[in-house]
């Protein structure tokens, strides 16, 4: 089944039968983990990296940015049995679209902060395909924890 993450969203499961997807990752980053014991995964759709100062207050969606949502998906997958040490991450996304000249580099900056949370975390990736100018859809069927991407130059599905 299907399970669609939209942007600013996040999935967490357990579910054997789920096919976590998110489309159209131009600057956006996905980020998937997946702990082969526990067979717990998550995907997560993050847009910007840092949450503002008054984000919390205002309602903010966490799931928005790198510095709130990547931490928020880690714990709901400890909560359902998964650790650290044996997740494995792997990331898409970060492309320059519609910026030609790069003037807010947001595609890099999402990476940049994602890297230092995970630096800071002593977080390990696995597989990733970021930068570029192509948008991407990421596909993670939770059966097997097998990633897989797509973009729109190609009809040919590539595992990560």
């Amino acid at each position: 089944m299907n399970v669609v993450v939209g942007v600013a969203d996040c999935q967490v499961s357990s579910d054997p039968d789920h096919i976590l997807v998110t489309y159209a990752l131009g600057s956006c980053v996905a980020v998937s983990i997946y702990d082969p014991v526990a067979r717990v995964g998550g995907l997560l759709h993050f847009m910007l990296p840092e949450a503002p100062a008054d984000a919390a207050k205002s309602g903010k969606n966490p799931y928005m940015f790198a510095d709130s949502g990547i931490p928020m998906m880690f714990r709901e997958a400890y909560e359902m049995g998964a650790q650290k040490r044996r997740l494995r991450v792997k990331v898409a996304g970060g492309a320059q679209i519609m910026d030609e000249h790069g003037v807010f580099n947001i595609g890099q900056r999402n990476c940049v902060a994602m890297r230092k949370i995970f630096w800071k975390a002593g977080v390990i990736v696995h597989g990733e395909e970021t930068g570029g100018t192509i948008a991407r859809t990421m596909r993670f069927e939770m059966a097997s924890g097998r990633i897989f991407l797509r973009s729109p130059d190609g009809p040919v599905e590539r595992e990560l």
